[in-house]
C-alpha cells in the first residue's frame, strides 16, 4: 500500500477544519434540565431553614412597608420629602405599638389588682374540679384494680434553673436583636421604594424588563389587597366579638374582642389564642355556661370567617384555590413555624404571580390558581 501524502482541494481543508457538531439526545438534555432543578429547588429549601430569621424579618418588614406606604405617600402629597414621610410613618407605628402595649399593661395590671377579689370563687371551682378527677380516679381503680406487689418509684430530677434561664435569655437576647432590624428596614424600603422597584427591573434583561416591572407591580397590589382584606375581616370579628363579650359583661370587653378578633385569622391557631384571653378576663365573673358561650362564640365566628369572609374578601384577591391555600399553611407552618403560617399566602400568592409570567412555570401557575 503507498504512504504517499494526499492531497485536497480548498474545499475539503475547510471541511475538515470546520469544528465537529456534537449532537446530544434532547431525553438527555431534558433529564439534565429536571437534575438541576431540583438541585435549585433543594438548595433555596436549605436556604430558606437554615436562614429562618433572616427571612422572616425580611418578609415582615416589606409587609409593615406595604401597609404604610399610603401614609407616607400622603405625607408626600402635602409636600413634605419622601426620607421625612418614611420616618414620620415609621414613628407613628412604634407609636400605635406602644399605646397598645401600655394599654395592654395597664388591663394586665388591673386585673392582677382584681384577682384576690375573686380568689374565693376560683378556689371553690378549682376545688370542684379536682373533687371530679378524684371521683374518675378512684371509679378507675375500682374497675381495673392495680396489683398488690406493684410499687411505684418516681425518680425526680432537680430542675437546671441556670442552663434553662441561660438558654432562655439567649433565645430572648436573639430575637430582640433580630427584631431590632424591622424598623429600619421599614423606613429604607418606605424612603428608597421607587430606586428599590427600579434597581430591581434593570436586574433583567432588556426584553425581559418589561415583565419584571409588571410582574411587580402585580405582586405589590396583590399584597395591599391581601393586608386591606385582612384588616376588614379582623374589624368585623373584633366588632362581634365585642359585642357578645360585653352582653356577657366581661371586664375591657372592647380591647378583649379586638385582640380576640384579630388573633382568630391566624390559621389553625387562631381558636386556641382567640378564646384564651376572654377566658382568663373572666376568671371568677363567669360561670361555666357563660364560658361554653365563649368558646362557641369564638369558634363559629372562625369557621364563618374562614369559609365566608376570608374566601370572598381575601381569596378572592390572592387568587389561590383552597387545596393550595391549604398545602402552603401546611408546608410554610412546618418550615418557619407560627409566622410561617402568617405568611404563607402572601408567600405563595407571589409565586404564583411570578410563575403566571414565566412562559415555561405558567402551568404551575394555573395549578395554584383558582
Amino acid at each position: 500500500m503507498s504512504s504517499e501524502p494526499v492531497e485536497l482541494d480548498s474545499a475539503q481543508e475547510r471541511e475538515l477544519e470546520r469544528p465537529a457538531v456534537v449532537t446530544v439526545p434532547r431525553a438527555r438534555g431534558e433529564k439534565s434540565n429536571v437534575a438541576l432543578s431540583v438541585i435549585a429547588l433543594i438548595l433555596v429549601l436549605a436556604a430558606c431553614y437554615f436562614a429562618k430569621p433572616v427571612f422572616v424579618v425580611l418578609l415582615v418588614s416589606i409587609l409593615i412597608a406595604f401597609l404604610l406606604a399610603p401614609v407616607a405617600d400622603l405625607l408626600e402629597r402635602f409636600r413634605i420629602p419622601r426620607p421625612i414621610a418614611s420616618l414620620i410613618s415609621v414613628l407613628l407605628m412604634a407609636g400605635v405599638l406602644y399605646g397598645f402595649t401600655y394599654y395592654s399593661y395597664s388591663a394586665a395590671s388591673q386585673f392582677v389588682r382584681d384577682l384576690p377579689k375573686y380568689s374565693a370563687k376560683m378556689a371553690q371551682t378549682v376545688a370542684r374540679f379536682r373533687k371530679k378527677a378524684e371521683d374518675i380516679q378512684k371509679t378507675t381503680q375500682t374497675v381495673l384494680p392495680a396489683p398488690s406487689d406493684v410499687r411505684t418509684v418516681k425518680v425526680e430530677q432537680a430542675p437546671n434553673w441556670t442552663g434553662w434561664l441561660s438558654n432562655w435569655a439567649g433565645s430572648l437576647t436573639e430575637a430582640i436583636f433580630i427584631i431590632s432590624f424591622i424598623p429600619f428596614l421599614v423606613y429604607f424600603m418606605l424612603s428608597w421604594q421607587e430606586h428599590v422597584r427600579a434597581s430591581t427591573v434593570m436586574l433583567f434583561r432588556m426584553e425581559n424588563r418589561n415583565t419584571a416591572y409588571v410582574t411587580l407591580g402585580e405582586i405589590a397590589r396583590m399584597i395591599r389587597a391581601f393586608i386591606a382584606g385582612n384588616v376588614l375581616v379582623g374589624l368585623f370579628m373584633a366588632a362581634v366579638a365585642s359585642i357578645i363579650f360585653g352582653t356577657l359583661g366581661l371586664p375591657y370587653f372592647y380591647f378583649i374582642g379586638l385582640i380576640s378578633g384579630f388573633v382568630s385569622l391566624v390559621p389553625y391557631l387562631g381558636v386556641p389564642l382567640a378564646v384564651l384571653p376572654p377566658l382568663v378576663a373572666g376568671l371568677g365573673q363567669i360561670g361555666f355556661k357563660d364560658a361554653l358561650v365563649i368558646v362557641a362564640s369564638v369558634f363559629a365566628l372562625h369557621i364563618f370567617a374562614l369559609n365566608v369572609l376570608y374566601p370572598k374578601i381575601v381569596g378572592s384577591r390572592v387568587r389561590l384555590n383552597p387545596l393550595t391555600v391549604t398545602l402552603a399553611l401546611l408546608f410554610w407552618g412546618w418550615l418557619w413555624g407560627a409566622m410561617g403560617l402568617v405568611l404563607a399566602v402572601p408567600i405563595t400568592a407571589a409565586m404564583k404571580i411570578i410563575f403566571d409570567h414565566v412562559e415555561p412555570l405558567r402551568p404551575w401557575g394555573a395549578w395554584l390558581g383558582e
